[in-house]
């Protein structure tokens, strides 16, 4: 389902490729839905822990095709105009869960293309880390991957260092600089996909 309605808010799908329970990148992908529905869009947070799938194997793809899960995040994928994706670096690289989910969701599903769900996708993306480059590293893989699918990805972003610092108790950023930053990146997805979706 994509919604064209000049009346509708864009649909924006967020998530971390993270499922540590506490993990900085999840805070930011919260932050991140707070901060689309506050100007603007329509958010929906989802935790890629509550999606389990194996690690993709084209054998166990054609004995038994999409896991459940695969097919769930497929159709979410489908059902938004747009992708807000916190992204953690691992050893200067995105992390395995995120690159499973991204590839699970670019396979065929019946008469449904593999690609299809990433079709005039528009994705806005961050990072946060310990360290001080703030996930840096792992912004560039992931925009070549996105961009590889057939999805626009916004020029914007935001990498977070010192992140066991970044965030108040309440879940914002305590630095007013970057949320400033963070909520120009948020502001530009939305606006984008509403000049598409007008248009």
């Amino acid at each position: 389902m994509t919604i064209t309605s000049s009346n509708a808010s864009p649909r924006i799908l967020v998530f971390a490729g993270s499922a540590r329970e506490d993990s900085f990148n999840k805070r930011l992908a919260r932050l991140m839905a707070d901060r689309i529905d506050t100007l603007g869009g329509h958010a929906t947070f989802i935790d890629l822990r509550d999606y389990p799938m194996p690690i993709y194997d084209g054998d166990l793809e054609a004995d038994a095709g999409l896991p459940e899960h695969a097919r769930r995040l497929k159709r979410l994928v489908m059902e938004h105009q747009g992708l807000a994706i916190a992204c953690p670096e691992y050893n200067g690289f995105i992390t395995p869960l995120l690159k499973n989910a991204i590839d699970w969701v670019s396979r065929p599903d019946g008469d449904l293309g593999g690609l299809a769900p990433y079709a005039n996708k528009v994705a806005a993306i961050a990072a946060a880390s310990p360290g001080g480059l703030g996930g840096l590293r792992a912004l560039p893989l992931l925009r070549q991957l996105l961009s590889n699918i057939g999805v626009t990805v916004l020029p914007d972003q935001l990498a977070i260092g010192g992140a066991g610092q970044a965030f108040d108790e309440d879940g914002s950023l305590a630095d007013e600089g970057q949320l400033g930053k963070l909520d120009g990146v948020c502001q530009r997805l939305v606006t984008t996909l509403d000049t598409l979706h007008r248009a």
